[in-house]
């Protein structure tokens, strides 16, 4: 297997959701990193949308990292069919490896850990910690109640147009994976077509 030209980390639920586009959505980010030559850093787990983004990045051929704590390893039936599987002490040290790994960042629909990581590395760009891309796919308008509300701080004037401009959203998997490989300043191998 040839070393990924980049590497993106995916926030997602550890459970699928009810609507299918969701799923679909999962498989298509897996495809599409695998097919252009790409490596998936994830939470580690084999359930839900996680799993799914996992299993498809694999199935087409790429490189999928896991990081997943001790205490979670039983709970979210860690993915032990991973290229790598890290297991880690606790979430800090996940989420301080995932990034670490990570040449863009993106959250597909989740839970309250899914915001958790998106919003923690969002308030590490804008306070210069890292300099990496952050998008926010928003399949079947899953995320627009949290845009509007976004639109209600900046309006209040607890967010900035600057902050908001730190994430980059769409509806569109292949489209957003393209801005983030090549906001990241690399681009994956162009005799590849678009999934």
């Amino acid at each position: 297997m040839t070393q990924p030209t980049f590497s993106i980390c995916v926030y997602c639920g550890s459970k699928p959701g009810t609507n299918p586009l969701f799923t679909q959505a999962a498989v298509t980010v897996g495809q599409w990193i695998a097919a252009h030559g790409g490596q998936l850093v994830y939470g580690g787990g084999s359930g839900g949308l996680m799993g799914i983004v996992a299993d498809a990045t694999l199935a087409a051929g790429g490189r999928v990292i896991g990081i997943i704590p001790k205490a979670l390893v039983e709970k979210e039936w860690a993915h032990h069919g991973c290229t790598e599987l890290h297991i880690v002490e606790n979430m800090h040290d996940r989420k301080r490896m995932m990034a670490e790994h990570a040449d863009a960042f993106l959250a597909l629909p989740g839970g309250i850990g899914t915001l958790e990581e998106l919003f923690e590395v969002w308030t590490w760009r804008q306070l210069g910690y890292h300099d990496k891309p952050i998008g926010l796919l928003n399949t079947a308008g899953y995320y627009n109640g949290l845009m509007a509300f976004l639109h209600t701080a900046v309006a209040s004037q607890f967010l900035s147009d600057w902050q908001m401009g730190l994430i980059r959203s769409s509806d569109e998997p292949a489209y957003l994976l393209s801005e983030l490989v090549q906001g990241a300043g690399l681009s994956p191998p162009a005799q590849l077509e678009q999934i």
